[in-house]
């Protein structure tokens, strides 16, 4: 990746993390990819945070993070 992707709003429904990035775009990938989001309440799911210049999501209440790039990433991966 050769820019900052950054997010500006995020989503999710009972299957995916939706994020909806800086230029319209909108990357969503399985929760059940990233197990402490996936054992998270929806009060804890919706107490989120973007970080890094909006580069990443915090989950303060379950110490967890994601940068956003990684998403294309992991999701590049699981197409191979």
């Amino acid at each position: 990746m050769n820019g900052l992707i950054k997010g500006k709003e995020i989503h999710f429904d009972d299957e995916y993390l939706h994020v909806k990035l800086e230029d319209d775009r909108i990357i969503s990938t399985p929760l059940a990819w990233y197990e402490p989001l996936q054992e998270a309440s929806v009060s804890q799911l919706k107490n989120y945070k973007l970080i890094c210049l909006n580069t990443g999501i915090e989950w303060e209440d379950i110490d967890y993070h994601l940068n956003i790039e990684s998403m294309l990433v992991i999701s590049e991966e699981q197409a191979a």
